[in-house]
C-alpha cells in the first residue's frame, strides 16, 4: 500500500551487476524498482482512488460579524507536498506516499478551496474568495502548509497520525502590513491502519487547524479593521 520516494536515496544498489548479464528475474525486478521511483514523477491521479477532505463547519458562535472582504493566497509548501498524492513519513528526513490513491487535487489547491470555504460556513464574513476572485480585499491571508502528512513514528506496525501545520499571516491592504502571525497544528490518530481511516484522521486535523485559523483571523482582523476606522489606514505620505 505504500510507495517509496525517499528523499536524498541515490546510487547504484549492490549485487544488481555481476560479472554477466543480468537474468531476466533480475531485470524485471530492476525495471519494478525504477518504474516505483519513476512514479513519483510520472504519476497519474486517473488511475488511483480519489480522497476528498471537509471544510470546518464548527465555529464558537462568539465570533465577530466581518464588515470586510477576505482574499486567501494560494498556500506556500514544500515540493513533497505540492502534489495530489497522499504523503507518508516513517521518519524526520523523508517523504513517501500512499500507492493507488490520491487526493483530488493538488494539496495547496484542495486546502485553499477548503479554507475558503470554511470561511462561508461561520457565517461572519461579508465576502472571501482565492486570490483569483475579482475582490478589493481590505486583507490577504498568506499561508505556508509546513507538514502535510502521516506520520508512522510508532512503526508500520501500528496505525499513523494525521498531522497538519499551517503558519498563518494576516495581510492588511493596500499596505500590505503584516497585522497578525501565527502557526495552528494538529495531530489526530488513525483509528486503523487502512486508507479511509487515515483520510478520516486527515479530515478531522485539518478541520480543527482550519477552524483555529478561521477564528483568529476574524478577530485579528476585525480589530484592525477597527483601528482603521472602518478600512485599515494608508501609511502617511512622503512630501518631496
Amino acid at each position: 500500500m505504500i510507495e517509496g520516494s525517499r528523499e536524498g536515496a541515490g546510487g547504484t544498489a549492490p549485487g544488481i551487476l555481476g560479472d554477466g548479464a543480468l537474468s531476466r528475474r533480475l531485470l524485471l525486478t530492476s525495471l519494478a524498482a525504477l518504474t516505483a521511483v519513476a512514479g513519483c514523477t510520472a504519476f497519474s491521479p486517473d488511475q488511483s482512488r480519489l480522497f476528498n477532505l471537509r471544510a470546518a463547519r464548527q465555529f464558537s458562535p462568539d465570533l465577530p460579524q466581518a464588515d470586510w472582504q477576505l482574499v486567501v493566497d494560494l498556500p506556500v509548501s514544500a515540493a513533497g507536498l505540492d502534489t495530489s498524492r497522499i504523503a507518508l513519513s516513517t521518519d524526520p528526513t523523508s517523504v513517501d506516499y500512499f500507492a493507488g490513491v490520491a487526493w483530488i487535487e493538488r494539496v495547496p489547491l484542495l486546502v485553499q478551496g477548503l479554507m475558503v470555504e470554511s470561511f462561508e460556513n461561520s457565517g461572519r464574513i461579508v465576502a472571501v474568495g482565492r486570490d483569483s476572485a475579482d475582490l478589493r480585499a481590505d486583507f490577504v491571508l498568506t499561508t505556508d502548509l509546513r507538514d502535510f502528512q502521516a506520520e508512522y513514528s510508532a512503526g508500520r506496525g501500528a496505525p499513523p497520525q494525521a498531522h497538519v501545520r499551517w503558519t498563518a499571516k494576516l495581510v492588511a491592504m493596500p499596505r500590505r502590513s503584516i497585522e497578525a502571525s501565527r502557526t495552528f497544528e494538529a495531530r489526530i490518530p488513525a483509528s486503523g491502519s487502512g486508507i479511509e481511516a487515515v483520510v478520516e484522521a486527515f479530515d478531522a486535523a485539518l478541520s480543527r487547524v482550519m477552524s483555529d485559523i478561521v477564528a483568529w483571523a476574524l478577530i485579528q482582523g476585525s480589530r484592525a479593521f477597527v483601528a482603521g476606522g472602518g478600512r485599515p489606514p494608508l501609511p502617511p505620505r512622503v512630501n518631496g
